[in-house]
């Protein structure tokens, strides 16, 4: 029994063994993709692995520079805060002191 290979389960995986792909002739004249050498298919393949590699590591250099800058926005709203707490407790305790400065004055 021969079994030749469908396009579901193909005769083997590997590209450079399977037959290349030609076009019926019912279908009309340009439609189909023009055979590629497998040394072209090979470095088009190689061309695209370096890509995709490529793309993760931008990914993740994107993604640490969105939460530097997160980081820094939430330190500077930290001081923010504090700052604005440490001036109340500034003029309550001038307050304080000129108050405390009249009653002397006064008596």
């Amino acid at each position: 029994m021969s079994a030749t290979g469908t396009i579901d389960r193909p005769l083997t995986h590997d590209p450079q063994k399977q037959a290349p792909m030609t076009s019926s002739t019912s279908e009309p004249a340009g439609s189909a993709t023009p055979v590629f050498s497998p040394a072209a298919a090979y470095t088009a393949r190689q061309n695209r692995t370096r890509e995709m590699q490529l793309i993760p590591e931008a990914l993740a250099r994107a993604h640490m520079h969105e939460r530097q800058r997160e980081a820094d926005a939430e330190r500077q709203a930290v001081r923010l805060v504090a700052a604005r707490r440490m001036q109340r407790r500034a003029e309550r305790v001038s307050l304080r002191a000129r108050r405390a400065l009249a009653m002397a004055v006064m008596h």
